[in-house]
């Protein structure tokens, strides 16, 4: 398995906005879903993403950004003007009254959005790569998928529905491996690598295996030296260092389900045992896999009150 897909798993819209009422200016929609990431795509006219820790941007259509959160972010037609904003949420909640007026797409600006709230913990690394903004223009890979989307939503397939959805999430996910096979981490281009790819497909297809130096260096086909020297260069770590912390990024969401036991998540994960694993996961993370059972455990009663 490619490690990337184990980032871009899960990765689902908590609302999706296809298509939106055009809007007329003057106009200047606030983002407030506070999720990790959001997808901006003009379908008709043109606007300016005001983001904070990059200078604003114009996207037109053709055009698909992705902006990292959780902050709020401005959609307008004049990044320049200030005055009143109006609250929206990609769930089609409006905290102020509606700036637009729907009305069939021959004007104005309709934009077509959606929120990801990354909850787990393997996708947030994905999400902390990404610069604040991320504008990809007409004439990259996506293109075809974005123009049969636009065509479903001029065909009159406007709203929440789960098929558009899900090309919703289609769409970003071909983006952002767009995004990082053009601006790779360290980590991103050692997956084609003949030494260190084969041994990071290896442990993200089966991190409950034993691994070793010496079966990695096996899966690899070369010595230890050479395995832990080229891997270390490429991704920063050596390669029981990187086994271990993706064992205790998947194990933080493993226990994130209600019915998970903590010796299940450490047969999981590759330990024989629950104190084992317990060691290691309070080493790595600073507290017991009990206590980050129990705090997210609150956490989400919370949200839900």
């Amino acid at each position: 398995m490619d490690p990337l897909d184990d980032l871009l798993r899960g990765l689902r819209a908590e609302g999706a906005v296809l298509g939106t009422p055009v809007l007329a200016p003057p106009y200047a929609l606030r983002f407030v879903d506070g999720a990790a990431m959001t997808f901006c795509a003009p379908l008709l006219g043109d606007g300016w993403i005001v983001a904070e820790g990059t200078e604003p941007q114009r996207v037109v259509p053709g055009d698909t950004a992705i902006i990292r959160g959780p902050k709020p972010f401005l959609f307008t037609d004049d990044p320049t003007r200030s005055g009143p904003t109006i609250d929206v949420r990609c769930d089609g909640r409006v905290d102020s009254p509606d700036p637009a007026k729907r009305g069939p797409i021959n004007h104005g600006t309709v934009l077509m959005a959606g929120a990801y709230h990354v909850r787990q913990e393997l996708p947030r690394r994905l999400v902390d790569e990404l610069p604040p903004l991320v504008v990809l223009p007409e004439d990259h890979d996506c293109t075809p998928l974005r123009e049969y989307i636009q065509e479903r939503i001029a065909a009159g397939a406007l709203g929440r529905h789960v098929g558009l959805d899900r090309l919703l999430d289609w769409l970003m996910v071909c983006c952002l491996r767009d995004w990082f096979e053009a601006n790779p981490p360290p980590w991103y281009g050692a997956l084609g690598d003949d030494v260190a790819g084969p041994v990071l497909q290896a442990m993200h297809a089966s991190p409950s295996t034993g691994w070793t130096l010496a079966n990695l260096a096996d899966v690899a086909a070369v010595s230890r030296t050479t395995l832990v020297r080229r891997f270390t260069d490429l991704t920063g770590q050596a390669p029981l260092t990187y086994l271990t912390e993706l064992r205790m990024t998947l194990a933080a969401d493993l226990l994130a389900d209600p019915g998970a036991t903590v010796a299940g998540v450490a047969r999981k994960v590759g330990y024989a045992d629950a104190f084992s694993f317990s060691a290691a996961f309070k080493r790595e993370r600073g507290v017991s896999p009990s206590t980050q059972k129990a705090g997210q455990g609150i956490a989400g009663h919370s949200s839900l009150g």
